[in-house]
């Protein structure tokens, strides 16, 4: 697994880019298909940020903790992305092993990862609205407006679904699909 240790606007001791490596290189026991991390490191208002970012095999992973300490955050970030590759290893057995009954499914992922979370999602209620054609800015008021953290519209400009969504930080941020 490569892995690039990086600051944003911040330059990075040896011993924080050590012990991030090192921390990060223990997440390769959960999927030999992690090709890439890229760890970032800042620090905004006396808060260290460390975002984590796992490639490989077609996944994805990301992970962001912010603590008054840089190490925390990187114990943080790392715990976040070993629970989600947890997860993503128990779902991958199910699929691979559909006839198998679930306790026998947590054992072999227990047995391949440690210890595994029971975690099922539900999807506990349905809502159905029209897609109305509207600006992005349009999108940011109506999401105000309804007082959501996120909200999909058809972008007028592109015709395409987007999802704008209010970030950590109090900013916007716009999902728009790759063609």
């Amino acid at each position: 697994m490569k892995i690039t240790v990086k600051g944003k606007n911040l330059n990075v001791t040896d011993t924080l880019k050590l012990y991030a490596e090192k921390k990060v290189a223990n997440l390769g026991k959960y999927s030999q298909n992690i090709r890439e991390a890229v760890v970032t490191q800042s620090v905004q208002k006396n808060r260290h940020i460390v975002e984590i970012q796992l490639e490989g095999g077609g996944l994805i992973l990301r992970a962001e903790e912010s603590s008054e300490n840089m190490y925390a955050s990187i114990d943080l970030a790392v715990e976040k992305l070993e629970t989600q590759l947890r997860r993503f290893k128990s779902k991958l057995l199910e699929r691979l092993h559909p006839e198998a009954p679930p306790k026998e499914l947590a054992a072999l992922a227990a047995e391949e990862s440690g210890a595994v979370e029971e975690y099922t999602p539900r999807i506990v209620r349905t809502k159905k609205f029209p897609l109305k054609p509207m600006s992005q800015e349009e999108a940011a008021w109506q999401m105000e407006l309804l007082n959501h953290d996120f909200y999909i519209f058809l972008n007028a400009d592109t015709e395409d679904v987007n999802l704008i969504y209010r970030r950590k930080d109090g900013d916007f941020g716009l999902i728009e699909p790759e063609s």
